[in-house]
């Protein structure tokens, strides 16, 4: 009898389940991708039940081989004798089944396999990473840690180390009972009195087992430690040419870099500016859902980042990310300015700005955009997203493993 004593808690099979995703890491991975295609990205932290061929699992198995003897019983045929014709089957399966007949071409059998949250992230960004996050600052807020400290003669129950105790039990048993033996021993030899050996040998047969003095505890002190921190800026243009469409697919945007970015780090805030011709500080709701009309400065927005990294978030403490969504509309002078202060003055403050246009169909590069191509910095990046199935792709490109 084969007993499996491994700490597995409730979920008994979690070993059986790491290797089977180690094992079929590529087959899962694509559908999780075709999952992720065809879901809500507000359901993105939940699990899912994926699909994958069955011949992707498949595995080698042992046979009989064709050597040796071997009888064989075959069934007789009444049905057809050599040369009869035997008619073709009415569908290409050649089914005789009473149901519709399925569509033309190859089946696949499924074989479901469901995914728990963690796992589900963890394959979702498996490939992603920060960039240059070797370089990464900790923050200066600091949290109260406790760590391991030796031994304490006082405390709690809960925190008693009966190997420190009774090792410490067993010294003074030991050191005691030579002294005594040592006293005893001298009387005997000088003829000492017989009370006083056997006061002695009294005290020797009452040496506690456990003393209390024989008592040591874990000790734990507290100590501070950095908190690994980041801001997320939220930048977009909702002018009147931003329709709804172009801002749900900010939002799938600006949600999955907030996924990402609390995998990557402790502690991560956001701010939300959004832009016409002024820029203003909004609450998440009324960055995506409250009506703003007028025209486009997307220099105001980005001034009133600087403000506000300046004012509460040095780059000392914290490492500061930035994403604008715009549709390109720009216009005069605001391009090149926009430019120019994005190059000198928010770069800088950044660990990492993302520019993500959101045209209509079939427009050209736009004047920001192509404005924005000519920074030549490893902090900034642009990527273009037309309909849903580009924001996952934009975001694998704009974090993809930079090579060794």
């Amino acid at each position: 009898m084969i007993i499996d004593r491994r700490l597995n808690d409730r979920n008994k099979s979690a070993t059986n389940r790491q290797r089977f995703i180690r094992r079929y890491k590529a087959q899962l991975r694509r559908a999780v991708t075709d999952a992720v295609a065809e879901r809500s990205i507000t359901d993105m932290e939940r699990g899912a039940e994926v699909g994958i061929p069955a011949r992707d699992i498949s595995e080698p198995q042992f046979g009989i081989g064709r050597g040796g003897d071997r009888d064989f019983v075959l069934p007789g045929n009444t049905d057809f004798a050599r040369g009869d014709r035997i008619p073709k089957p009415r569908d290409a399966a050649g089914g005789t089944g009473d149901g519709e007949p399925g569509e033309g071409g190859d089946s696949e059998d499924q074989f479901t396999f469901t995914l728990s949250r963690e796992e589900f992230m963890n394959l979702f960004f498996d490939d992603l990473e920060l960039p240059r996050l070797a370089r990464t600052a900790l923050g200066q807020s600091r949290q109260v840690r406790y760590r391991k400290g030796g031994f304490t003669p006082s405390g709690t129950p809960m925190n008693l180390s009966v190997t420190r105790s009774l090792r410490n039990a067993m010294a003074r048993r030991i050191a005691m009972g030579a002294s005594l033996r040592r006293e005893i021993a001298e009387l005997k030899t000088r003829g000492g009195y017989e009370a006083d050996i056997e006061a002695l040998e009294q005290r020797l047969r009452n040496l506690p087992f456990l003393d209390e003095y024989d008592l040591r505890f874990r000790n734990k002190y507290p100590e501070l430690q950095p908190i690994s921190q980041a801001v997320m800026f939220c930048l977009m243009d909702v002018s009147a040419s931003m329709t709804e469409a172009k801002k749900d697919l900010a939002k799938r945007f600006y949600i999955l870099l907030y996924l990402f970015l609390t995998r990557k780090y402790e502690s991560v805030e956001l701010v939300f500016i959004r832009h016409t011709s002024e820029a203003e500080e909004v609450s998440e709701h009324d960055f995506f859902h409250d009506t703003k009309s007028g025209g486009t400065v997307v220099l105001s927005a980005l001034k009133l980042m600087e403000e506000i990294a300046r004012a509460r978030y040095s780059s000392t403490d914290w490492n500061i990310y930035a994403a604008q969504v715009s549709d390109g509309d720009a216009f005069g002078a605001d391009v090149e300015k926009s430019r120019s202060f994005l190059d000198k003055h928010i770069l800088p403050l950044c660990r990492y700005f993302a520019y993500i246009e959101v045209p209509d169909h079939g427009r050209p590069l736009s004047s920001l955009g192509a404005a924005y191509g000519s920074i030549s910095s490893e902090k900034f990046a642009t990527a273009e997203i037309l309909e849903r199935g580009d924001v996952y792709p934009a975001l694998r490109d704009l974090f993809k493993h930079e090579a060794a």
